[in-house]
Parts: C-alpha cells; structure tokens; sequence
C-alpha cells in the first residue's frame, strides 16, 4: 500500500500574505500558490493511477481461491477459468491423432460393354443369339479417398476418361413360334451368327488368333470347354465362343425346335434359403419371370415389362434372375427411384454413397443396367479367380466372398443388413408362382 507519509516533501507552505505584502512581492506569493495547487493535483493523479493498477492486476493475474461454503446450491453453478492452466503439448497431441487427409489418385479399369437386345421373330420363342462380340474397353478413373487418423473412411468418384471405347454387344432373341431348350453336345453342327468370329489358338481371349469365321459359317464340334467350343470348319481348327454360334440352320430355321420345360413351384423352391448358391440359374421359365414380376409395387410396371431379360441373363450368364430383380427391387424401391426413372438404372450402378445420383451411370433401356449388373456380379463376386464364365471369359474374383447373399453383401453393400434385405424380395417372388 501506499505510505502517505513518502509525500510529507509535498507539504504545502503557508503563505503570510501581510509579510508578503511588506516584502512587496505579492505576485511572486501568488505564483507560488498556483504551483502548490498542480502539485496536489499531480499528486491525486498518480494516485488514482497506482490504486487502478493495483486493483487490475488482482482482477486478472492472481489465481482465484474458492472456499467451500455451507450455502446454496447455485454456487455449483459458478465456473472460474482455468486458462492458465492449458496443457499446449496435450491439445497438439490430440490434433494430432485427429489429423483428417484426403488422396487424389487415377486408376485404370475396365469398362464393361453395353448389350443391345433385338428381337427375331423368325427365332423360335426363347433362343439366343449373338450377332456381334462384345468388347472390353478401357477407362481412367479419378478418385478421392479421405482417411481419418489413417483410417479411410469415404471414397468418392470424381471424374472418368475413356482411353479405349467398349463394342456393344448386341444380341437376338426369338420372339417365334416355338420354343427351344436346345443344348450343345459334342459332334452337333452349328452356324455362326456373329458378323465376324475370332478363331483362337487356346480358349482364352488373350490367346493368338488362327482365323475369323463369317456369319452363317457351318462348324462342328470336337469339344466343349465353358463357354468355348473347340471346332472345325474346312481346313480350320481352333476354338470360338460359343455364344457366337446357333444350331439353327440359317437355310432351315425351323430345324430342331424344342418343347422348354416348365418346373414346379416346389421344385423351384426346394433349395431357397439365404445361403443358397447364386451363381447357377433359378429355372424359371419366361412366363414364370413375367408372372412373378407383375406386381402391384410395380407402379410404373417396369420390371414387369423387361420380366424377360432376367431369363435371358440366367441363359447367358449362369446367374439367378430371381436374386438378380431382387436387388433391382430393393435398390429402386420398385424402379421408383430418381435413378431408376430418370437413368434406367435399376441397381445404382456407379453410384457412390458421397454423390450417389450424379455417379450413377446412365443406361438407355433398362436391359442393359439388367444384362451388366449379371456380368459384374458374375465376374467379380459370385465366381473365384479363375472360373471360366460367359462368353469365354474368366472371372476376375475381385470381391469374391463365397456364392451366396452375405458374400456379395461383404463387398457390394456398406449395409450390412443388404442380405437379409434382398433374401426378403426373393423369398416373396418365388411365393408368387
């Protein structure tokens, strides 16, 4: 505190104005008062100004100590500042183990041909026919990946760049009268029906090519490898895919016509559970397709209109069409979806879970979002590295968890109750027959 006896210097002096008077310097008296007054006003002055500093460091920089007192609850209510007791190293620490990062990076990927269906009413009911390969093409894909704490946590599609363009594959199918169940065997004569076929060295499409056969070029054949016969025609031997090809004579197209055998429902049903192998066909018939598709949920009667391309991806591909409209059920909400109406895209192929419509791809029937999700789930979740598959094709295996819902649910699905879901549609179509 302040002694006020250190100002004792700052006495004032009396002034005798009478002695003053008689020294006859009144004025300088005068002077010497109006400088004792500014001394007594500096004087208050530095006062005021130490008292406010003294009251301002005790406000702000000396720890408060709290007391406990036997009173009122509200005095839980009052916070005093720890500020100086931040622990710097902690919070760094701890922004460490939070520190989020994003990654650009390109990836190159296949991309998968479009299949064109057209119809041919000189084809008995049924019958499949490719009248031109489809192949492969290449693209480049941008992708944004952001980790957390080295975790990924999202991934998102930014872009795509077409470095080799795909060839539709374009197939027919018999709208005739007639059915046909017709099944290859080994010494039967059969007719390309493709514009160009390829005759390879091996039954491999990375094997060297022999020779190219033209449409309705005669072959015979000497063996059956998956989707690959191995065949003669004239002086040329090799292997073609059997797609390709129809034992229809194209000079008899009537020749060999078949009566399709129709299952009953509990021989369609013997083997239904949710483990249930997908990669083998459900045997329905494409009436049985059309029956069980024809739905009331189906409001803008859309899978009950293509009800006949899930028999024909089960005839090509060696897939279940049933679980195939299962997903296209469950994912467009009954092809009621913004995706499925405005993109004919019943399955959100390419869809990311960031930006799910706009990475969606856009399909111009609803055929071929049904005809490619059967050859990517064949391809890449329901076979193992290896598996000779379609079109002489081998699966690529790269998402594959076993033949049944939950595997493909491991990889395709960040749901984990996609299985149950979708086993719940199959269950109700396969009630339907």
């Amino acid at each position: 505190m302040i002694n006020l006896k250190n100002f004792q210097k700052f006495k004032l002096t009396k002034i005798d104005i009478k002695d003053t008077i008689k020294t006859g310097d009144i004025m300088e008296a005068k002077d010497e008062k109006k400088l004792n007054i500014k001394q007594i006003v500096l004087i208050l002055a530095i006062i005021a100004i130490i008292l406010y500093m003294h009251l301002f460091y005790n406000l702000y920089f000396t720890k408060t100590t709290s007391y406990a007192k036997e009173v009122s609850d509200e005095t839980e209510k009052i916070k005093i500042s720890n500020a100086e007791m931040i622990d710097i190293d902690k919070i760094i620490q701890e922004n460490v183990k939070q520190d989020i990062k994003e990654e650009f990076y390109k990836e190159e990927q296949v991309l998968e041909y479009i299949t064109k269906y057209q119809t041919n009413t000189k084809l008995p009911k049924g019958t499949i026919q490719v009248i031109q390969e489809g192949r492969q093409g290449k693209q480049e894909i941008t992708k944004k990946r952001i980790y957390e704490n080295g975790e990924l946590i999202s991934e998102e599609q930014l872009s795509t760049k077409i470095t080799k363009a795909s060839i539709n594959k374009i197939v027919e199918i018999g709208e005739g009268a007639g059915s046909s169940n017709y099944k290859a065997k080994v010494g039967d004569t059969v007719y390309v029906t493709s514009d160009r076929l390829s005759v390879m060295s091996e039954a491999s499409e990375q094997a060297q090519k022999v020779a190219t056969l033209t449409k309705d070029d005669e072959i015979k054949i000497l063996e059956l490898q998956g989707g690959w016969y191995k065949i003669i025609s004239g002086t040329t031997r090799g292997f073609v895919k059997s797609e390709a090809t129809t034992y229809i004579n194209p000079k008899q197209p009537e020749s060999k016509d078949t009566t399709t055998t129709t299952k009953s429902k509990n021989e369609l049903t013997a083997n239904l559970n949710i483990n249930m192998s997908l990669n083998k066909p459900s045997g329905l018939t494409e009436e049985q397709f059309t029956k069980i598709l024809k739905d009331p949920k189906d409001v803008n009667g859309i899978f009950a209109n293509n009800a006949k391309y899930f028999y024909y991806i089960e005839k090509q591909y060696n897939i279940n069409g049933v679980f195939v409209a299962a997903i296209g059920i469950h994912e467009s909400a009954w092809g009621t979806s913004k995706i499925a109406n405005n993109k004919r895209n019943l399955f959100g192929y390419g869809a990311y879970d960031s930006n799910p419509y706009n990475g969606a791809y856009d399909f111009s029937e609803y055929s071929e979002s049904i005809d490619l999700i059967a050859r990517v789930l064949v391809k890449y979740y329901l076979n193992p590295k290896g598996t000779s598959i379609y079109g002489g094709e081998i699966a690529e295996g790269t998402y594959y968890n076993g033949a049944t819902l939950k595997g493909v649910n491991t990889r395709y699905a960040t749901d984990k109750n996609w299985a149950n879901a979708v086993y719940t549609h199959m269950q109700y179509l396969y009630n339907k027959l």
